[in-house]
């Protein structure tokens, strides 16, 4: 046990050494004057920024916690973000798994609609952004359309080619074994695309949260990305830089979570390529 949290610990020490590397590269160069700081502010000025845009002192030491994380301005606007991307998210994936499945599973159904699907999927979501406010107008509708967009091609083709990359010889042995088509769906095909299609999953919560950020830049008047772009037209460039970290720091905590739940239903899977 001990020997685990050790290299556990030393797995870690050796992630952060770039990072504390470039932090250090950026406070001398900022330090020494080689650069304006309103183009490159020194990562303490970020950091007191992003300490201010996080904490409102004032109303924590006045109303207390609920009064902090209604006045935080950094937290409502991560709330904000995170609203976004879960809807969005969540409305792109309800789409793309059951098509997914069906297009794997047939070859009638992948022949009608791959056509089409490989005509759109190149077309980034950002493109979409003029139709999106002429059909939804301003505020959440549009950017929920944008982020839905944006989950749902990663989800689908994921989710195809698990199914169709389901090796022909399980297949053979479950027909062989008396199996019916809902049999070999739920207990061969289903087990064997679950890893791309978490994958898919993966791939596509990241997408939302790029895509959240254009969003909120073009239809919405809160969130990180707003936050951003008001930054930009005040050239406050510590605030713009705190903002990207928060969605950095926001995107890993997301992907450490989608990557322990990966683990956790993919355990049987982890055992097998490890015998």
């Amino acid at each position: 046990m001990a020997a685990h949290v050790s290299n556990r610990t030393l797995r870690a020490l050796r992630g952060a050494l770039i990072p504390v590397v470039v932090v250090l590269i950026w406070q001398a160069v900022t330090g020494l004057g080689w650069i304006n700081p309103i183009i490159l502010p020194s990562p303490l000025a970020v950091l007191a920024k992003w300490w201010e845009y996080l904490l409102p002192t004032q109303a924590l030491a006045d109303n207390g916690l609920a009064a902090w994380l209604h006045s935080s301005e950094l937290m409502t606007d991560a709330a904000n973000s995170l609203y976004r991307v879960i809807m969005g998210f969540c409305v792109g994936t309800i789409i793309a798994l059951p098509l997914g499945l069906l297009m794997g599973t047939s070859t009638r159904l992948y022949g009608l609609f791959n056509p089409l699907v490989q005509v759109v999927r190149p077309i980034p979501p950002i493109a979409y952004i003029p139709l999106a406010i002429l059909w939804f107008g301003l505020g959440n509708p549009p950017a929920f359309f944008l982020i839905a967009l944006g989950a749902f091609f990663p989800v689908l083709m994921n989710t195809i080619a698990g199914v169709r990359h389901v090796d022909g010889i399980f297949l053979r042995a479950a027909r062989n074994l008396g199996a019916n088509k809902l049999t070999i769906f739920r207990r061969v095909i289903m087990p064997a695309a679950t890893p791309y299609i978490l994958s898919g999953i993966r791939i596509g919560i990241g997408t939302a949260f790029i895509v959240v950020i254009v969003a909120e830049m073009i239809a919405v008047n809160n969130g990180l990305g707003y936050r951003i772009l008001e930054a930009r037209e005040y050239m406050w460039s510590d605030k713009i830089i705190a903002g990207m970290l928060t969605i950095g720091v926001l995107g890993l905590i997301i992907d450490l979570g989608m990557d322990r739940l990966n683990n956790h239903l993919l355990k049987w899977h982890r055992g097998l390529e490890t015998k």
